[in-house]
């Protein structure tokens, strides 16, 4: 800038550009996420697992499994497809399966639709001392209800709150072409990263100003057990919910259906996928002049969101991209739904995570987003400025610094995609045309760096990336952890950490592309159980010396005729004394 059951037949996998085929019967197929349904299938077929199952209470019927890609076991063969089943109950239809967890791992062969081997994670003990320790000497793999509704008592004493837009909405479609205000885009939809925006661009008092190129989420990883890619390995956009109105969004709302692969290979419509409207989003601006007949002034903010929800098993994610009138762009990542869970002994200490209810043990985890963004700020050849802010040496009573309070700004352009491609540094002192906000999501890796995820994930072990963009008849660098992540055990040539180490390419006003690692450390709290209240990741682009001015003074300031005082009160003790007239703030 200046910033995939199928039948008992023979199998053999292959890959293609952007597709995972599975040879069946002497015709090959695209795989998707049905075999995450087989899973539990597979699991439920097999004797031990019954006999387990039912050592503990629970029926075949009432055995769940989230199959989850196993990431990285040296205990198995490279090329076996498998997946680890983390197992639950559910004991009545509409019972929280995650309140019941098993306490043993099923590895499952996904080809052969066998299990392969059964985990039984060890448990703690307590110590003298208040210390803990394991019953076993190592932590290495062992070798080869009702209706809830009806029952809560929660008081329901919220009065209904609608969003009106009796005139319509501000925004404009034309296909998958998105127009509001003075923003421009491309809307559109990808497996592995659900939205994608593209040729992001801003009307300037009449000029048309490019800002991004393309917009995106394109890479995560989640769990210390789940070695899993969201998006490289599952593909975050297959597990896109049908979105209901009035429900995930609120007002007018415009949807656009997404289209993916199925298991037969088929197209299928996710309905609703994406989601555009309109938010209040407060105050934009506002100054009162205090003197003696001065006027106020009240300009309310709106801002354009385009938004999508994906279920991870156990876990929901919200996607939220706004645009604001200021120029400013925000993605926000919600992170929602229910803990991962393992079962916890009677008084069982558990240092590795958090008992939220009686035998259940929430694991301390983290989430780690890899945003891709491509700039283009006024042109394709764009470069990254770091600055610092920092005080002045001079001393307090000097000429230069004679209050002791001076500061300024050192700027450096980062030049050598070899030695400036990964940095590490303050977010809070970042200063660019457009400047990158984080909000506090700069998150350090805690595994260690030869750990197995860490070895997988290259992206996560720095919060900022800049590479040369290369295009070529495959795309272009899209993917940090590479295209084809199912099981990789190693990282990819074709990853963010290899780019950089790529000779002495320049990345000084050139073709960039930036990866920002964000995320956030989970540690549960029983608040967190049955269901997680929405916790908030995010990143803020804001125009720094890219307009002139305030791109948002011819705001105006509108007087909501819908708005009224919530108790009908106005009396002489000075409450609601400012009638409905709007005089006080927006109309001056």
């Amino acid at each position: 800038m200046t910033v995939s059951i199928g039948s008992s037949a023979s199998y053999a996998i292959s890959v293609a550009y952007n597709a995972v085929l599975a040879l069946e019967d002497g015709e090959w197929k695209v795989e998707s996420l049905q075999q995450l349904i087989n899973c539990e299938v597979v699991v439920r077929s097999d004797a031990k697992v019954q006999a387990l199952a039912k050592e503990v209470g629970a029926e075949l019927h009432q055995i769940f499994a989230d199959g989850w890609a196993i990431g990285w076991d040296d205990r198995f063969p490279k090329g076996q497809r498998l997946q680890q089943a983390l197992l639950f109950a559910r004991f009545s239809q509409h019972d929280n399966l995650y309140a019941h967890p098993l306490d043993f791992v099923p590895v499952i062969d996904s080809l052969a639709r066998k299990v392969v081997h059964i985990d039984f994670p060890p448990s703690w003990k307590k110590k003298g001392g208040g210390d803990v320790e394991l019953p076993v000497s190592t932590t290495q793999p062992q070798s080869l209800s009702d209706e809830s509704f009806s029952v809560a008592n929660r008081a329901h004493d919220l009065k209904p709150l609608h969003v009106v837009q009796p005139e319509g909405v501000s925004f404009k479609m034309k296909g998958h072409v998105l127009e509001w205000q003075k923003w421009k885009m491309h809307v559109a939809y990808s497996h592995c990263e659900g939205i994608v925006l593209s040729t992001i661009t801003y009307n300037d008092n009449g000029a048309t100003r490019p800002i991004f190129y393309r917009l995106s989420i394109a890479e995560m990883a989640p769990h210390p057990r789940k070695f899993t890619f969201d998006s490289g390995e599952y593909g975050m956009g297959s597990l896109a919910n049908e979105l209901s109105l009035g429900c995930d969004c609120l007002g007018k709302i415009h949807y656009l259906v997404s289209w993916c692969l199925c298991y037969s290979g088929a197209a299928l419509a996710i309905k609703n996928a994406i989601c555009i409207h309109e938010e209040d989003a407060g105050v934009l601006w506002k100054h009162s002049d205090f003197r003696p007949g001065g006027r106020s002034r009240t300009v309310r903010s709106r801002r354009l969101v385009v938004s999508m929800v994906c279920t991870a098993a156990n876990y929901e994610y919200v996607w939220n991209y706004y645009f604001y009138q200021d120029g400013n762009i925000e993605i926000e990542i919600r992170l929602t739904g229910i803990l991962q869970v393992y079962v916890a002994g009677l008084d069982e200490p558990t240092p590795y995570g958090t008992t939220v209810a009686p035998g259940i043990n929430a694991h301390y985890h983290q989430h780690t987003f890899s945003v891709r963004v491509d700039p283009m700020l006024d042109g394709l050849q764009n470069s990254v400025i770091e600055s610092e802010i920092v005080g002045l040496d001079a001393p307090t009573g000097s000429d230069e610094n004679f209050a002791g309070n001076g500061f300024v700004i050192k700027d450096r352009i980062l030049k050598s995609q070899v030695e400036d491609g990964a940095r590490d540094f303050n977010w809070a002192s970042e200063r660019l045309s457009y400047a990158i906000m984080m909000k506090g999501a700069v998150l350090p890796l805690l595994e260690k760096p030869d750990s197995w995820i860490a070895r997988r994930a290259s992206f996560a072990h720095k919060p900022l990336w800049v590479v040369r963009d290369e295009e070529g008849p495959k795309g272009s660098r899209i993917f940090p952890s590479g295209k084809y992540v199912p099981q990789t055990r190693e990282e990819p040539e074709d990853s963010v950490g290899k780019w950089v180490k790529e000779g002495n390419g320049s990345i000084e006003n050139e073709d960039i592309v930036l990866f920002l690692t964000l995320g956030t450390t989970h540690i549960p709290r029983p608040e967190d159980w049955p269901v997680m209240p929405v916790e908030h990741v995010g990143v803020l682009f804001k125009p720094s010396n890219f307009f002139t001015s305030n791109p948002s003074t011819d705001v105006p300031g509108i007087i909501d005729s819908q708005s009224r005082p919530a108790f009908n009160t106005n009396n002489a003790n000075g409450q609601h004394t400012n009638v409905f007239d709007g005089t006080a703030c927006c109309a001056n």
